[in-house]
């Protein structure tokens, strides 16, 4: 039995209006038409630049941002056609964890009063005292690795960048979210604690059945943290290409994917590039006209990819799919070398 959708969202739709000034800026559309799914307990990853409008997805589901058009539904019920408040009362399920803990957190308020604020909400729902909230603080402290005794008083700036990330995260379980929506969760923080941070999401998806919705760059913390979930690779606003983790990884067959997955280290010694490894992706442009929108940094673009826009289609089987012309398997992730005899 495959697992539930617990989250559906089609053709969603978001345009950032004009803004005047000095420098005045067209409307720019983040987001074009994205559909997708997560899974109850699953794992969803969304890797692309900056810019391509994976944070601004991740905003509209966690309800700090509205959108034009499209489709959200939550464990079936249709939220599109619930009024704002009642959307907002079911979004506060589905939690974000800020990329900057530096600034997620109040400086003025310890953590303990960070942590009675969404509790005091979550008590009222539950009809539960004051006692309820003080042991549930100690408990959603403990479960991402902190002592309450020595944290539950300080101020944000008493703690490192990796024990203000954890905070962030208990503060986003005490509402006992269903999903969890990871914003470039670690990279703000120092290369030797993300380990222990993506350690504990994978571990809150496996021993309380959290989703999570990963959103980075970084394809290989996308891969320990959901190697049996999905990876939806979104290019200025639209998903150009999704498959399972490990299969999009070792087959990608749209060039913007193999960009990005060209892009991954090697470990001189140990590994060695992938046979049709390619970085060089150009000067960011924006498409102009009907055709690929990835058509002017593509190195194998054609005519026909600037004058037709591809549609998206699958690639051998359904759940692998895409939007390019002429789609290629390639092999461009880095290769462990072959021993020697």
């Amino acid at each position: 039995m495959g697992l539930i959708n617990m989250i559906e969202v089609r053709g969603l739709v978001k345009t950032f209006p004009a803004r005047g000034g000095l420098l005045s800026q067209k409307a720019v559309q983040a987001v074009k038409g994205v559909s997708f799914t997560i899974p109850d307990a699953g794992a969803v990853a969304f890797i692309g630049e900056s810019g391509c409008g994976k944070t601004t997805i991740g905003r509209i589901l966690t309800g700090l941002e509205t959108y034009d058009s499209g489709e959200i539904y939550y464990n079936g019920q249709n939220l599109t056609s619930l009024t704002p408040r009642e959307r907002q009362e079911r979004l506060r399920k589905i939690q974000l964890i800020q990329q900057d803990p530096y600034a997620a957190l109040n400086p003025a308020r310890t953590i303990y009063q960070t942590l009675m604020a969404p509790l005091t909400w979550e008590a009222k729902r539950q009809q539960k005292n004051r006692d309820w909230m003080e042991r549930r603080a100690r408990e959603v402290l403990e479960l991402v690795g902190l002592n309450p005794d020595v944290v539950l008083g300080k101020y944000p700036h008493m703690l490192s960048g990796g024990q203000r990330q954890r905070v962030v995260i208990a503060r986003a379980l005490t509402v006992q979210p269903d999903v969890l929506v990871a914003d470039e969760a670690v990279s703000m923080i120092d290369v030797s604690l993300r380990l222990g941070i993506l350690t504990l999401l994978q571990a809150l998806r496996r021993d309380y059945g959290i989703a999570l919705l990963f959103i980075t760059h970084d394809i290989a913390a996308a891969r320990y943290i959901g190697h049996d979930g999905r990876v939806y690779v979104i290019y200025q606003g639209e998903i150009v290409e999704q498959a399972a983790t490990d299969e999009l990884i070792q087959s990608p067959v749209h060039p913007y994917t193999q960009a990005l997955l060209s892009a991954i280290p090697v470990l001189r010694g140990l590994e060695q590039p992938g046979p049709d490894r390619h970085i060089p992706l150009g000067e960011f442009a924006l498409a102009e006209g009907n055709g690929c929108r990835f058509a002017p940094r593509c190195r194998f673009a054609e005519q026909r990819c600037r004058d037709e826009k591809p549609p998206e289609v699958a690639w051998q089987h359904e759940e692998h799919r895409h939007t390019c012309h002429y789609p290629t398997p390639r092999r461009v992730v880095p290769e462990p070398l072959e021993a020697k005899s």
